[in-house]
């Protein structure tokens, strides 16, 4: 579809303002939003290949990966920043997450040598958030404009400090029902996230934060554990997903052969669990007809995140977009500031799947001599918990679940019903 400025900019006013005069008009003008998003992942993927063929000569440890910025995402940023779509420059975005802020840096040295030999892509911007913290959350992180075949791509570096605060504030948005990097929320919890990201920039900068900095911290730890608490529309705060998903989709990558693969996750935050995560076809143009189909199927609206990915190793999405996951605390760091907050250094004692199966058979009523097949429940009643085999193992190591010497069924086990109550 080849597609006018005009055109364009007209989709994102529609898509801003979420009014359309017509069927027939609201049709038209998600055609034209979704071929103009569309548009940016060949070159993305293009983009995204060639760094990684660079950084194979660069000798220090990095993850990257490649997204296509979601429409929800898209749709406020044009209203908050009053910018017509054809402006957004990082509707295609790639992520490289480093050990240390002085690896940014080194990074930003080695890609500006590597890319002045090629002519393929241009390197049009730096914008710098390391130092300062951008606007009132105290983002971090260093961004690369590039510019490819005349499409704007966004290159984000962060250190794996930078990553886990950014993770963390986004994360706890969907939780606490905010978008805290927008802006949007209590000032106290904005203050916490700033703090904080202030605190991890003197961290990592071989300072000891000030102690009227840390004393504040503490501060706001609780009062924004209170806040989120409360208003913790999904109830997924203590929610961590089963590494075991990881091994699994590892395996479908294997047999997909080498290259970078197309991902779409659809994670559930009602349940803080991931609905589906099928790789896709690597043609550009199918992927994106695929991203559309899920993004309608499971609508934002109802509390599902569809995300398009792309990775060569599918592992690298559990570093990249950990706040899927269950927040991993940074120790170091955490243990020397002594904060937390809620989603951010917990993990429940099982894992979402071992939730799922815990509910079906308390809501199937299958306790003590009650039994269900392992079969029935693994292909029927928890056909959608997507590493079965070790939540249930955990369940049967703590006791939760007992296994029938007589049938092989499984039920709960009712000495244990006042743990396995606290846990749902």
């Amino acid at each position: 579809m080849e597609l006018s400025k005009a055109q364009i900019d007209k989709a994102g006013r529609a898509l801003a303002a979420d009014s359309y005069a017509d069927e027939a008009e609201l049709v038209q003008m998600e055609d034209v939003f979704d071929a103009y998003r569309g548009a940016h992942l060949q070159p993305l993927s293009e983009t995204t290949s060639e760094l990684q063929h660079m950084l194979s000569n660069y000798g220090a440890s990095y993850y990257i990966a490649q997204r296509l910025k979601r429409k929800p995402q898209i749709a406020r940023k044009l209203r908050r920043l009053t910018v017509r779509l054809s402006q957004l420059q990082d509707i295609g975005g790639c992520r490289i997450i480093v050990q240390t802020n002085a690896d940014v840096d080194a990074l930003k040295r080695f890609l500006e040598e590597q890319v002045s030999n090629q002519s393929v892509f241009a390197i049009k911007k730096f914008t710098d958030y390391r130092e300062k913290g951008r606007d009132v959350t105290g983002y971090r992180a260093l961004h690369v404009l590039l510019e490819r075949k005349g499409s704007n791509l966004e290159l984000q570096i962060r250190s794996r400090v930078q990553h886990y605060w950014a993770e963390s504030i986004e994360r706890t948005s969907v939780i606490y029902g905010h978008y805290l990097k927008e802006g949007d929320g209590s000032p106290q919890v904005l203050e916490y996230f700033r703090c904080l990201s202030d605190a991890f920039y003197e961290h990592e900068a071989g300072r000891e934060p000030p102690l009227d900095l840390r004393i504040r911290i503490d501060e706001l730890r609780s009062i924004c554990e209170e806040l989120i608490k409360k208003s913790d529309r999904h109830k997924v705060f203590d929610s961590f997903v089963n590494e075991d998903i990881i091994r699994t989709l590892t395996e479908k990558e294997r047999k997909s052969g080498s290259g970078l693969n197309n991902w779409i996750l659809v994670f559930d935050w009602n349940a803080g669990a991931f609905v589906s995560w099928d790789i896709v076809s690597r043609s550009p143009h199918a992927a994106v007809r695929s991203y559309i189909e899920y993004e309608r199927n499971f609508p934002a609206a109802e509390g599902y995140e569809v995300v398009l990915v792309g990775s060569s190793e599918v592992a690298t999405v559990r570093q990249t977009h950990s706040h899927y996951f269950g927040i991993d605390s940074y120790a170091s760091i955490l243990e020397g500031l002594d904060v937390a907050v809620v989603g951010f250094t917990r993990k429940i004692e099982i894992d979402v799947g071992a939730r799922q199966i815990l509910a079906v058979l308390r809501r199937r009523k299958f306790w003590g001599r009650s039994t269900v097949t392992v079969e029935t429940l693994a292909n029927h009643l928890c056909k959608n918990v997507l590493a079965f085999d070790s939540s249930l193992q955990g369940l049967l190591d703590r006791n939760y679940v007992m296994k029938s010497t007589l049938n092989g069924g499984l039920s709960l086990n009712v000495r244990k019903k006042a743990e396995i109550e606290a846990s749902l």
